[in-house]
């Protein structure tokens, strides 16, 4: 999780270094940046039109380019990214879709349920033409839709009784606008009165009714006065202009962040003292202030801060967002997080994919089960300075530098889905060539592995796991029985008994630890201790018969012993720190080079038991063996024990505790007092 997380922030400061590099290039060959301003003189007719209808103003009885002019510098700076952004908007054809309700219930789920938004529903009353045409409608729809305005078609054909009830004889608009400016408050709709059913008429009565919700304030007085009141309202953005009403983005927002934001328009036009506005440190208009308990801010002096409704949205959703936007945000990321592991993943293509669908579905639940306790957290009375502490600190944060080049950079790759899709598959190209070739280093066998070989794998887990007991957690073994002998499955449906046999994966072998055996005390001029078949071998002619009867009375007690789980084995005796067992045929008595070597003890496990024999094998520890341990204490040869475990003995040969299975570790009696030399 923490590479995933590790890669996704790579990847968004690439993103962050291309959109820099970008304006570079865009400054080097045009000469400017996106926070230039555009001098509307130079601007054509056409763009200037272009500026209105994104900002949301009419200009219909303005025939005069000076005219249009003068309303484009009343409603606002104009900046080289808007007027980039407008031109593409109305250079792009994309048809905008219109809902069609089917009825009474389908109409107030989406109109009259919804608190947050303006719909404008064109009803058709029974065998009646459409109040709107075709072609006069799918304009509207093109030209409201900018505004974030819904729009609809009601047939009374299809639910004549509600139409009745309505009163919808005739064919209308009618348009649903929040009646309070509470949050989640009721919907009012209005029905278009006018005899015209131009677009153009019909979208002044749309934002006449929009700006209808917008306090509106005509004298210093009364602005002082409410510049100095405190209400609910804890950010406030102030539009000081000289228009007739604002403009309709900034309505369309007003509706948008009901019951979280203020919207005010003060109309400076008829004013003959403006001391009071200088004093509260607005010198310029129009200007567009925003107004929280931490201070003021003049929105449009950074990065991105264009005079348009989604620059505007964007830039109030990180200043005082909602709980759905914060859990549609880590939506997003969590997800993308989870695509990295389509990249991250070595092996065939089919396991790639459903890692990426296992990953997906895991990151999903969990954040899912994560946002439920919030939810409830959040509900709590007693946590309204929390939630105030946490809108300041969204409120200082995103009001920086560097936040808004964050805004422009999601407004930037938002508009271009190709080039973000295409930038997140080249990072995860890279991604997927440096893992690749991490593993080779590591000699990593699943690199090459193809499709059939990973899915022949996948099916031996899914047997093993379908006809046997669980018994590990361990992952999967990519070695089966079955692929050895064909009939073993034939054979296990003819005796049901065997079923019962779990298949213990053998992964957890190598993880078993593992080291040489040491001894002390060679000496130079006698030979080192050698392998005890060696010994045995040579030696075995010169036992007595009452050696060998001694030697089998032992073995027969170690059989004994392991059988009935006794924990140590033969030469592990109490407390015994002794040399190594003498080989078969020499005796404790008898002189010679082994009867002076000493186990190293320094480099022995210290959570396994101390020993100087293998019990599989029954012979001596050897100076320089390779020795391996099990979870019980146990020590054996390391190719003894992994013989008896790959052969389906998944247990201790002394004491029987699962080899796959963890044990509290030994621990070596400390000697007590009285035992110390005095």
């Amino acid at each position: 999780m923490w590479l995933k997380l590790c890669c996704l922030l790579l990847y968004f400061l690439a993103l962050f270094v291309l959109a820099r590099v970008f304006e570079a290039v865009a400054w080097y060959e045009s000469g400017f940046l996106a926070t230039q301003l555009v001098d509307p003189v130079a601007l054509s007719f056409r763009k200037l039109r272009t500026i209105l209808e994104c900002r949301g103003l009419g200009h219909s009885g303005l025939p005069e380019k000076k005219d249009v002019r003068e309303l484009v510098e009343k409603s606002g700076d104009l900046m080289e990214g808007e007027l980039y952004s407008a031109l593409k908007e109305e250079e792009a054809s994309e048809s905008v879709s219109s809902t069609n309700f089917s009825g009474e219930m389908h109409f107030y789920e989406l109109v009259e349920d919804t608190k947050d938004g303006i719909w404008l529903v064109q009803v058709i009353a029974n065998d009646r033409s459409p109040l709107v045409g075709k072609v006069h409608w799918e304009k509207m729809v093109k030209k409201v839709s900018r505004f974030g305005i819904r729009t609809g078609t009601f047939n009374c054909s299809s639910d004549p009784r509600y139409c009745r009830r309505r009163g919808w004889l005739k064919s209308t608009l009618i348009m649903s606008v929040p009646q309070t400016s509470t949050s989640k408050g009721k919907v009012m709709l209005k029905e278009y009165s006018g005899r015209r059913v131009e677009v153009e008429h019909i979208f002044k009565w749309i934002t006449a009714h929009a700006a209808s919700r917008i306090k509106t304030i005509y004298s210093s007085e009364h602005l002082k006065e409410e510049w100095t009141r405190s209400d609910q309202y804890r950010v406030k953005i102030y539009l000081f202009a000289n228009l007739d009403q604002p403009p309709a983005f900034f309505s369309a927002l007003s509706v948008k962040f009901t019951g979280r934001v203020e919207f005010i328009f003060v109309n400076v036009g008829n004013w003959d003292n403006k001391s009071y506005v200088a004093e509260i440190g607005v010198h310029k208009t129009p200007s567009y202030i925003l107004r929280t308990p931490e201070g003021i801010y003049r929105y449009g002096n950074n990065t991105g801060e264009f005079i348009s409704l989604r620059a505007m949205d964007s830039f109030l959703r990180s200043l005082q967002p909602e709980v759905n936007d914060l859990f549609v945000l880590s939506l997003v990321l969590v997800n993308l997080m989870a695509w990295m592991d389509l990249f991250i993943t070595q092996g065939a293509t089919i396991k790639r994919f459903v890692v990426l669908i296992s990953t997906l579905g895991t990151y999903n639940s969990l954040l899912i089960i994560s946002w439920l306790p919030v939810l409830g957290f959040l509900q709590l009375p007693y946590l309204d300075s929390f939630y105030e502490y946490s809108l300041k600190l969204f409120r200082y944060s995103n009001t920086t530098t560097l936040a808004s080049w964050v805004r422009a950079d999601w407004m930037f790759y938002s508009s271009h889905p190709a080039l973000f899709l295409s930038t997140y598959l080249g990072h995860g190209l890279l991604i997927d060539y440096f893992e690749k070739k991490r593993r080779r280093n590591n000699n990593t066998d699943e690199v090459n592995a193809n499709n059939l070989e990973w899915l022949s794998s996948l099916w031996d887990w899914y047997t093993s796991y379908l006809f046997h007991p669980i018994a590990s957690f361990q992952r999967f073994p990519f070695d089966s029985d079955w692929d050895e002998d064909p009939d073993l499955f034939l054979e296990r449906l003819a005796f049901p008994d065997l079923w019962l046999h779990p298949l213990i994966p053998t992964d957890y072998i190598k993880n078993l630890p593992m080291w040489r055996f040491k001894c002390l005390g060679v000496h130079s001029d006698e030979e080192p201790f050698q392998d005890g078949e060696s010994d045995s071998d040579s030696e075995s002619k010169e036992l007595s018969s009452s050696d060998k009867d001694a030697e089998e009375e032992e073995e027969e007690e170690e059989e004994e012993g392991a059988c009935a789980g006794q924990p140590r084995c033969r030469a592990c005796s109490h407390g015994r720190n002794s040399c190594p067992r003498q080989p078969r045929g020499r005796r404790a008595g008898a002189s010679g080079p082994a009867a002076d070597l000493q186990p190293d003890w320094a480099a022995w496990p210290s959570q396994l038991l101390r020993c100087t024999e293998c019990v599989v094998c029954l012979e001596n520890f050897a100076g320089g063996c390779l020795l391996m341990g099990l979870p019980c204490g146990h020590v054996f040869h390391h190719n003894c024990i992994v013989m008896w475990l790959a052969g389906g003995r998944h247990c201790c040969p002394v004491c029987r505790w699962p080899s796959y299975k963890k044990k509290q570790p030994y621990t070596p009696p400390q000697p007590l007092p009285s035992d110390s030399p005095s």
